[in-house]
């Protein structure tokens, strides 16, 4: 069978945006790999895909850092012959006030000599909703839905304009729904019109999956796209409306057999009702204080302990809101994070030696330090676990495994019950 050419050139700023995003273009039929970092020329020869997602560790990177990252990954992708480019974040729009949002996409249109992109977080299966420019998140303005107590990237204003009006240098515009919801023509003329105002970016309204579509097939000429991973659920259909996309079981993997662990670091609220429903059941589990491993107490080798050779356990550093202010009042909310990504990375490694061969992983950051442990280049994306959550499989470096990364904000409370038993199963 002929080697595939990438239609879609994708860069992500974190590992579990990336295989949420390469979740949703499987899902639209697109065979698609992930990266993890840019790819040596070695692993880029065995990629076929019709997508390609870059997952970059640049979300809560310096500005300067997040801007040349991306600016790699967009030539490496220009480089295989990708026809469109897309710009992840998350559907929480987690940013700063100076960025990385706004400065990269600027950059990235630089780059591709192209003066407008949609901006849509959008993500309405996981509760992300956007109208008239304001980020709801479950129903609730984004400002008060939890994530104004983000440790690393508060977010206190739900008006998106505003916010990436404020990362950007050029003028930041809206597409209101009232445009969305009278179809693709329609937000094909906003953004003629925008343009001709002197736009450059565009948050997008989307309130369901018809909307994200809409944006979809309204972005089907567009050299850059930008958004969460909701917006790309409509490119496939363009690329399969083109005749450039053949269909095929994009989904498809085999099993992997072998012990299993569940790892996390996220300090979300939806995954701390996870740890609890994981311990309320009566699973074993090992909590990570952050103030012991600063102490230089022996952590990583009480949890391996812990671990042994019994049912498999979940290993945790995830608290609440007050437990997180007092570890990082004490340490500092980099070190903090830093120290935990570090435990949870060495624990990884080590348990990979001993034979583990399935991993649950919680949390953008925790993902990262995880998959670099591991040294893990590249994955094919499987089927769906929960929205935004699907079953990855490495390949390029030693013995596969099968890895699951959950940003910290996905999944229902039985997450991590339900992620172990998607992967088990006959071995193929």
């Amino acid at each position: 069978m002929q080697k595939l050419r990438p239609l879609l050139g994708c860069i992500a700023d974190d590992f579990t945006g990336a295989t949420d995003l390469a979740n949703i273009l499987v899902r639209g039929g697109m065979r698609t790999v992930q990266t993890i970092g840019v790819p040596s020329e070695d692993l880029a020869a065995s990629l076929d895909a019709d997508a390609i997602v870059i997952a970059l560790k640049s979300r809560t990177a310096p500005v300067e850092q997040a801007v040349a990252d991306s600016l790699q990954a967009l030539r490496w992708l220009q480089g295989r012959g990708c026809q469109q480019f897309f710009l992840k974040y998350c559907s929480t729009f987690d940013s700063t006030p100076i960025g990385n949002i706004g400065p990269v996409a600027e950059a990235l249109q630089a780059a591709l000599a192209t003066d407008f992109a949609i901006a849509c977080p959008s993500f309405p299966a996981a509760g992300r909703t956007v109208y008239l420019g304001h980020l709801f998140v479950q129903q609730r303005l984004l400002n008060e839905s939890g994530m104004e107590k983000h440790p690393l990237t508060p977010m206190r204003d739900p008006d998106l304009v505003r916010v990436l009006q404020a990362q950007s240098r050029a003028k930041v515009g809206l597409i209101a729904h009232p445009d969305v919801a009278r179809g693709a023509v329609a937000v094909r003329e906003r953004i003629a019109t925008l343009r001709s105002e002197g736009v450059r970016l565009a948050i997008s309204d989307a309130i369901s999956d018809a909307d994200l579509n809409t944006l979809g097939e309204a972005c089907a000429d567009a050299l850059l796209v930008t958004g969460g991973s909701g917006v790309a659920q409509g490119l496939p259909a363009n690329f399969r409306r083109s005749g450039t996309l053949r269909d095929a079981n994009a989904a498809l993997l085999p099993r992997i057999a072998g012990p299993a662990v569940v790892l996390s670091g996220s300090a979300s609220l939806a995954t701390n009702g996870q740890v609890t429903a994981w311990l309320r059941s009566g699973r074993r589990g090992f909590r990570i204080d952050p103030l012991a491993l600063a102490r230089g107490e022996p952590v990583v080798a009480a949890a391996l302990d812990f671990i042994g050779g019994g049912d498999t356990a979940l290993v945790y550093a995830t608290s609440g809101a007050d437990e997180v202010r007092r570890v990082q009042t004490e340490l500092g909310a980099a070190h903090a994070g830093t120290l935990v990504e570090q435990a949870l990375g060495q624990i990884a490694a080590r348990l990979r030696e001993r034979g583990t061969r399935r991993f649950v992983v919680a949390g953008g950051e925790t993902s990262g330090a995880v998959i670099q442990a591991l040294g893990l280049t590249a994955l094919r994306i499987g089927a769906q676990i929960d929205p935004g959550v699907p079953e990855t499989q490495s390949f390029g470096v030693g013995e596969p495994l099968a890895v699951v990364l959950k940003s910290g904000n996905f999944g229902t409370e039985d997450f991590f019950e339900k992620a172990l038993h998607h992967l088990e199963g006959p071995v193929a």
